[in-house]
């Protein structure tokens, strides 16, 4: 199978798919881009990971890396290589002792595994002459403009959920009756909505 390298070039709200997110792959060495809907806790496990945000406990994606490390094995490749009735499929290859094994897994799901392992990620030549597309001059455009809400890369929309994370974080401390804590906390809130605003 003919396969390419991408990586996650951005990740947005989609107001098209009632709550879900848009993850932007786009290819390595090339130009094309390769657009996913994924839902909105693989989004969030994804931007946390991107963003380097640690939550107090470990994720379900964060379950699955320490289950692959203290089984002495490794995460090789994720592969999405295949696109049938508008569904995309993924492959996690995990080595184990010296062998290759293919796990079948949604696309979301196995890049929010692969940004926590380093894993590269490939799609087959298929799926993305299928499903892929060259920008335009004018949708590199908007790629490049920050204030726009509609695409925007990894990076600077991740600043959103940091702000929920911290946010979750004062609730959890408030119910703790941790106030010292819960002061920071609300300190860091809000220093961050004021350099929203």
């Amino acid at each position: 199978m003919e396969k390419v390298q991408v990586e996650i070039l951005g990740l947005s709200a989609s107001p098209t798919a009632g709550g879900a997110y848009a993850l932007l792959l786009k290819e390595v060495y090339g130009n094309r881009r390769l657009p996913i809907i994924i839902g909105s806790f693989e989004a969030q496990a994804i931007a946390l990971e991107i963003e380097g945000i640690k939550p107090p406990r470990p994720l379900t994606h964060d379950l699955l890396k320490i289950f692959v490390d203290n089984l002495s094995s490794t995460v090789t490749e994720i592969i999405i290589d295949e696109l049938r009735d508008n569904t995309f499929y993924a492959k996690i290859v995990l080595e184990v002792a010296s062998m290759q094994n293919p796990i079948d897994s949604r696309p979301s799901d196995a890049i929010a595994l692969a940004v926590r392992t380093e894993a590269p990620i490939f799609v087959s030549e298929d799926v993305m002459q299928s499903a892929g597309f060259e920008p335009s001059d004018e949708d590199e455009e908007i790629l490049k403009n920050d204030d726009l809400e509609d695409v925007v890369p990894a990076k600077p929309k991740i600043k959103e959920t940091k702000l929920a994370t911290l946010q979750n974080q004062l609730r959890e401390a408030i119910e703790k009756e941790d106030y010292e804590r819960a002061a920071k906390l609300r300190d860091q809130i809000n220093k961050m909505s004021a350099s929203n605003n």
